[in-house]
């Protein structure tokens, strides 16, 4: 769409003697025809004209006039020297140099540039299909680990379900947590003084077992002799931990990506590759992507609320388009699904 600018300039300086009814009918004319998009508003001026002298003013009573130019892109720079109509440019020795214009520019009211049509509507669809809570990830997800442990054990205790979570269900990692809680092992200096081999065995099936094992008894050691047993309180920190794809504390940095908010939010067509229209092809590309035009304070619920979807509605292989709310909006609606979409379905029974 072309940009509109609304420029407005209210012209003052003293005047000798006005101009004839005649003269100023024929200046008003030819103006018209140069500047047809010019329109005359009788109103307060915004704009001051500066003249390097005092002039002596005359007995004419003075008339403000704000000028409005409506202003294309396209004609914006023929249109820049629009000059003010005679009369209400008063005749002195003032430069049209001194004038100011001042430039107003309007925009239309955007959450963020290039966010996805429809977004709004699809996260609303998304989260009302999401209230229930029977999702494995609302009673079993990383951040539900160690709840009713005091501040600090619980947020060791996230740290280590969410380095066990990659590539394992939730299922499964909240059951290896319950293990390592039960034998005590939900605390770095308990982990430390456990051998490898021990703590792989108590945590399979969860995927990759054994170098997760390693890598929880590193970031044990680590909590204990840099943070006093607490878990670091930020990204750079947190990152530096082998293994960690989450953060425990309240200070969301980034959104969490993983494999049901990478697919979903490439079905829904809300992330692109970096200057093109194709799919991510990594979580990191969707990261970036989502980050860009999704409100900060969605970008902490975010990955729960997909994780749910994509585990009960909008799964790997035929998600269940036929139950889902947002089946009408949605780019990859009935695309993927082994149902048949209902209006192939009725052309064929007709």
């Amino acid at each position: 769409m072309p940009l509109a600018l609304l420029a407005r300039a209210a012209l003052f300086c003293s005047v000798a003697m006005p101009p004839t009814t005649r003269s100023s009918r024929m200046l008003r004319a030819a103006h018209a025809e140069l500047n047809p998009d010019v329109k005359e508003v009788k109103c307060e001026s915004s704009i001051s004209f500066e003249l390097s002298k005092p002039e002596v003013v005359s007995s004419v009573k003075r008339k403000n006039v704000k000028r409005v130019l409506e202003v294309t892109e396209e004609n914006l720079k023929k249109k820049v020297g629009i000059v003010p109509d005679i009369e209400d440019f008063r005749y002195g020795k003032a430069s049209p140099s001194l004038v100011r214009l001042e430039k107003k520019v309007r925009v239309s009211s955007v959450i963020k540039a290039g966010a996805p049509e429809n977004w709004e509507a699809i996260l609303k669809g998304i989260k009302n299909m999401r209230l229930s809570g029977e999702a494995p990830v609302d009673t079993k997800g990383c951040e539900k680990a160690g709840s009713l442990l005091p501040p600090k054990e619980r947020r060791f205790a996230v740290l280590v379900s969410t380095m066990m979570s990659s590539q394992t269900k939730d299922e499964v990692t909240h059951a290896a947590v319950e293990r390592l809680s039960e034998k005590g092992l939900l605390e770095p200096n308990a982990i430390v003084r456990t051998d490898e081999v021990t703590l792989a065995n108590l945590i399979k099936p969860v995927g990759f077992y054994q170098r997760k094992a390693k890598y929880i008894k590193e970031a044990s050691k680590i909590c204990l002799e840099r943070f006093g047993g607490d878990i670091p309180d930020s990204l750079n920190e947190l990152l530096a931990l082998k293994g960690v794809m989450s953060i425990a504390w309240k200070n969301t940095q980034g959104i969490c990506v993983d494999t049901h908010v990478h697919r979903i939010s490439n079905r829904l067509g809300w992330v692109f590759r970096e200057g093109t229209k194709q799919k991510t092809t990594t979580p990191e590309q969707t990261r970036i992507s989502l980050e860009k035009w999704l409100p900060k304070d969605e970008w902490e619920p975010i990955n729960p609320l997909l994780v749910g979807f994509g585990q009960t509605i909008c799964t790997p292989l035929r998600p269940k388009c036929d139950m889902c709310g947002i089946n009408n909006i949605c780019l990859s609606a009935f695309k993927e699904s082994s149902s048949p979409n209902p209006k192939q379905k009725k052309i064929r029974s007709s």
